[in-house]
């Protein structure tokens, strides 16, 4: 009996790695042939012409093909090959994306104008394999402008995508996020830090799920002494692929400058103690319900390896996304003068 069970469990996983790379091949080959319809209907309908007569053009060309095919092939879809096509001009990044990802993460990725936002999405979802529901949750989180990535040049964003695609190398710019979105916490209208630590340990799988699929937990309220004093870090986790020890304090109220020296003393303690030869140094987050973006500037936290972000336990108003993003745009654009007046 248990021989029969042993070949059966044997024959199983055979069938399903083959069902699995006929999945894959047939998800490519797919992708792939939209791309060269949206080719096609660029280079012989659309090029030169009149949007008019394009138009008219692709309508007639859907319900032939529909008639022949099948829904799939509505006007609406054929204008989505068409995107498909405009915006994956490259055959390198064209193979990988038809490998990695299905029709519907594309259908949704392609549309996002900014290329730098485009190339996050695309790398993330690859990365950290999101299905499409994930994937759109994350940007309808504004996720991408919640990264201190967004804050940086193109060619920083660029380089640091590249270092995860190629490496599996993570930046803390790509790790680092603000806000933090809690809203899942279920919280009453009042409660304490306790309340709020035990509550992102109930839901700690969804906190850590955005962050990456690489982040480990080790521990909480997790005990260190100096000199007979006890001390004790709220989170503490563990980053496969930054390599490193990453701290995470909650406060409740507005983050106040002597927090950086609590965090600090924590930070050294980790690197003489726990880290090992081969990892890099600890980081640490503070969450607070409130920060002022000029005190954090002025303490130059970043030198540290820390960073503070803002949490909500409810979702903000569009008002507050429409203001960060402003913010997050000014930042950048301040940032590539600066650099361009260097050069």
């Amino acid at each position: 009996m248990n021989n029969g069970r042993v070949l059966f469990n044997k024959i199983s996983q055979i069938i399903e790695t083959s069902r699995e790379k006929v999945y894959t091949a047939f998800n490519t080959e797919i992708t792939l042939m939209y791309w060269h319809i949206g080719e096609a209907i660029k280079i012989d309908i659309l090029e030169n012409q009149k949007a008019e007569y394009g138009k008219a053009v692709v309508e007639e060309l859907s319900k032939s093909l529909t008639l022949e095919y099948g829904r799939g092939y509505s006007i609406r879809n054929l204008f989505n090959m068409l995107k498909f096509y405009e915006v994956f001009n490259d055959q390198e990044i064209l193979h990988t994306v038809c490998a990695k990802l299905s029709w519907s993460h594309l259908r949704q990725i392609m549309y996002i104008e900014e290329s730098a936002k485009r190339d996050f999405y695309l790398t993330m979802t690859i990365n950290e394999h999101w299905s499409v529901r994930t994937m759109n949750e994350r940007i309808n989180s504004m996720l991408f402008e919640r990264t201190l990535i967004s804050k940086k040049p193109e060619t920083t964003i660029a380089n640091d995508l590249k270092a995860l695609r190629d490496k599996k190398e993570m930046s803390p710019s790509l790790f680092f996020r603000d806000p933090y979105l809690l809203d899942f916490l279920n919280l009453a209208d009042t409660y304490s830090e306790k309340d709020l630590e035990n509550a992102i340990l109930h839901e700690l799988e969804r906190f850590i799920l955005e962050m990456g699929r690489d982040f480990a937990f080790v521990g909480r309220q997790v005990r260190i002494t100096i000199n007979d004093k006890d001390y004790y870090i709220d989170l503490l986790f563990y980053h496969r692929k930054l390599h490193r020890l990453v701290v995470v304090e909650l406060k409740l109220g507005e983050f106040i400058p002597e927090y950086k020296g609590q965090v600090e003393l924590y930070l050294n303690w980790l690197e003489k103690n726990e880290q090992n030869s081969y990892e890099e140094r600890p980081i640490a987050i503070i969450l607070c319900a409130k920060k002022d973006d000029e005190i954090v500037e002025l303490l130059e936290l970043d030198k540290s390896g820390i960073h503070v972000g803002q949490y909500y336990t409810e979702l903000p108003p569009k008002e507050v996304w429409q203001d960060k993003l402003r913010k997050a745009i000014t930042n950048a654009k301040q940032m590539i003068e600066q650099r361009d007046t260097n050069e």
